[in-house]
């Protein structure tokens, strides 16, 4: 599964705390020349995506194991984390296309549930429309290694937070 929630940084501590997921992985997806079939061998840059050029979104993929969570699980969280999905291209505090939020399903089945949790979403927000994208999963190109798992390692400010399964501290991209 891809889901795309603004800064990848937070998105992918709060799905490593959740029961069932197996791993994860910060990236980029869903750029302007990328396909499912895509065979490029030139991986888009943190910095390449943040010019907006490249057409990507931040994103994390996750393995997860079904049995013990589902996808419309993994839906709802990413929609927990979101302050307010209403918004075009801003999470919080982050603004620009690569911030964009995104349900990407990797099957047609995927695809489908991502459609029922964004229509749930929908009616919440009583005809405020939501900004989420629920498209196929392109090609995931993996970030640069100091990104991935940022916010555990300690972050911009050197404060490691707890990725343990159910833990339920705040979520700090900023400090």
């Amino acid at each position: 599964a891809t889901f795309a929630g603004g800064c990848f940084w937070g998105i992918q501590l709060a799905f490593d705390r959740e029961p069932g997921v197996l791993a994860t992985c910060v990236g980029y997806t869903q750029g302007n020349n990328d396909t499912s079939t895509t065979t490029c061998t030139t991986f888009p840059t943190y910095s390449e995506v943040c010019s907006e050029e490249t057409g990507h979104t931040e994103a994390c993929l996750i393995a997860y194991d079904p049995l013990l969570v589902s996808y419309s699980r993994l839906a709802e969280l990413m929609f927990d984390f979101i302050p307010d999905p209403t918004m075009l291209n801003r999470v919080g505090k982050d603004r620009g296309t690569q911030y964009r939020t995104g349900l990407y399903g990797h099957s047609n089945e995927q695809f489908k549930m991502a459609q029922i949790a964004f229509d749930r979403e929908n009616r919440m927000w009583f005809g405020r429309e939501v900004m989420t994208e629920v498209k196929h999963a392109t090609v995931f190109w993996p970030a640069e290694e100091h990104h991935q798992c940022y916010l555990e390692k300690g972050g911009r400010y050197g404060r490691s937070q707890l990725s343990d399964k159910g833990c339920n501290d705040e979520i700090r991209c900023y400090g």
